[in-house]
């Protein structure tokens, strides 16, 4: 008897569902901002009662309460806001670049990059303040990103996924060790350097925003403009040159753009790793791998994770606090390990 093979290639979604399951999830990932916004906002080590809340947001007299959430959680909220989008954003592109699922900002050398900078700041010229960190970080991104794209457009066949994420990983492993020899060499350093390289938005002030609101901005409307560039990349060089792409220009606006937003958010808060590295993932469950809609719906998602992540570190260790980006490594390995075993990445 002839046995006909099992068709096990699952049907396309008609494209209207798909557009609204696409709408449906980006109004519920507004819906969580809005709902994680309020929440920052009125939860935290000092506890507030909602009316006290709502009276210091529309109607302030000057008592003690007012000036915790106008002074303190309202700019912390809003850097919250500002980092999440970036590192959300920035994840995304680096999978979508390097097509690798499993990237994030710091493969391209810019967390260890900020890191050497900021030990260098420490140790070189006594800087000591969250102000002074922002552009030795900001700085140490921007000289790692650019060391790795000229290092990857170097390769043989010039800057691909491969050669960019061998040249990320070679920078990364070679600014680690000089910050471990710095820091080992100078316990000043080292007792300032522990504090930075956790992650917080503890500690930073309207001032911190203000530094670096312009280049997540700049960053974001370069990582929107590019994502036709990314759909015709994830078809591969040839397919997008063919369709009038320039795949090296595509992939230095993408470095760019990386660099902007990943390094302005290692500036503001130190390191938060995991975050872009496991949102995409998230995301993709209703955008698919158009990057149009998974771009707005990543720096979304980023922007929600890490405000809740600030606030579970806030209540869960009172009076104390946790800093943030050890809540988002808490909450996104196990999130990331499970991803994995109940299915295979999305497509990249």
């Amino acid at each position: 008897m002839r046995v006909r093979p099992r068709d096990t290639a699952a049907p396309a979604p008609p494209k209207r569902s798909l557009r609204r399951r696409r709408l449906i999830g980006l109004a519920a990932l507004g819906a969580a901002l809005l709902v994680a916004l309020l929440g920052s906002i009125a939860i935290g080590t000092k506890v507030i009662p909602p009316g006290e809340v709502f009276s210091a947001l529309f109607a302030p007299t000057g008592t003690e309460n007012d000036l915790v959430i106008r002074s303190l959680r309202i700019p912390r909220t809003l850097l919250g806001v500002l980092v999440g989008i970036a590192l959300g954003l920035a994840g995304a592109l680096a999978q979508g670049f390097t097509r690798n699922p499993l990237a994030d900002p710091g493969l391209l050398g810019i967390n260890a990059g900020a890191a050497f900078f900021v030990v260098c700041g420490i140790y070189l010229f006594g800087v000591t303040s969250l102000f002074g960190y922002v552009w030795f970080a900001f700085a140490g991104a921007l000289v790692a990103s650019v060391a790795v794209f000229v290092i990857g457009t170097r390769a043989t066949g010039g800057a691909t996924p491969v050669s960019l994420a061998l040249a990320g990983a070679a920078v990364s492993f070679l600014l680690q060790a000089l910050t471990s020899s710095i820091v080992l060499l100078d316990e000043t350093s080292l007792d300032a350097y522990r504090f930075w390289v956790v992650g917080s938005l503890a500690g930073r002030d309207a001032d911190v925003a203000g530094q670096v609101v312009w280049f997540i901005v700049v960053g974001t409307v370069l990582a929107l403009a590019s994502a036709p560039a990314l759909n015709a990349l994830s078809l591969g060089d040839d397919v997008a040159t063919s369709l009038g792409h320039s795949v090296r220009r595509t992939r230095l606006v993408g470095v760019v753009a990386i660099t902007l937003l990943a390094g302005a958010a290692t500036a503001a808060c130190g390191p938060i790793t995991f975050l872009g590295l496991i949102v995409p993932h998230v995301v993709r469950a209703f955008t698919g791998p158009d990057h149009r809609w998974l771009l707005p719906a990543s720096g979304l998602a980023g922007a929600v994770l890490l405000l809740v992540a600030d606030v579970v570190g806030r209540v869960v260790v009172r009076p104390g606090e946790l800093q943030v980006g050890i809540v988002v490594a808490l909450i996104g390995g196990p999130f990331f390990i499970a991803l994995v075993r109940r299915k295979k990445l999305g497509a990249v």
